[in-house]
């Protein structure tokens, strides 16, 4: 998972400066920590997710806090959906996405609001926050094959879910 945390940096911070939409990225690693916290356990996606967080403000020189916070908030969420919802259903995955996406955004533009970092702006902010979802969603909808496949692996790997009679 840190090989894979390190292939998404490299493309969050170079393939999509060249390829995003009016200025706008996506943010793949919430999409990572839902599927780990879906596919692997809460477990394993809070601390992850907390220390990605901690790792990606440091070298963006963001102020520390805010991204751990919610990409660990994230890994709880993708716990909780892993009992309440179906990960075979496509649709299922992609607005747990666009949801996750959402409360992320909006949870550190309350943020900066509250340290007066920027000013409020909804207008901008709605904008920017649509074109993000819908390229998490797009992204998610590409990769969802890969997702579907590395993460009953891992769910079969991290879970030990093995069902075996009482014969064997």
């Amino acid at each position: 998972m840190i090989l894979v945390f390190f292939i998404l940096y490299f493309l969050q911070i170079n393939f999509f400066n060249w390829f995003n939409i009016a200025g706008v990225k996506p943010n793949l690693f919430i999409v990572l920590i839902l599927c780990m916290g879906l596919f692997m356990g809460k477990n394993i996606a809070i601390p992850f997710g907390f220390i990605c967080g901690i790792y990606l403000d440091i070298l963006t020189g963001k102020q520390i806090g805010i991204s751990s916070i919610m990409y660990a908030t994230i890994g709880l969420l993708g716990g909780y959906f892993d009992k309440n919802f179906s990960k075979d259903s496509k649709i299922t995955i992609l607005l747990m996405v666009a949801g996750t996406t959402a409360l992320f955004e909006v949870a550190v533009y309350i943020y900066n609001i509250a340290r007066n970092l920027i000013p409020l702006q909804l207008l901008g902010f709605t904008k920017i926050l649509l074109i993000e979802v819908v390229f998490n969603i797009l992204l998610t909808i590409i990769l969802y094959p890969l997702i579907r496949k590395s993460g009953y692996f891992l769910e079969s790997t991290f879970k030990k879910r093995k069902f075996l009679t009482r014969y064997f």
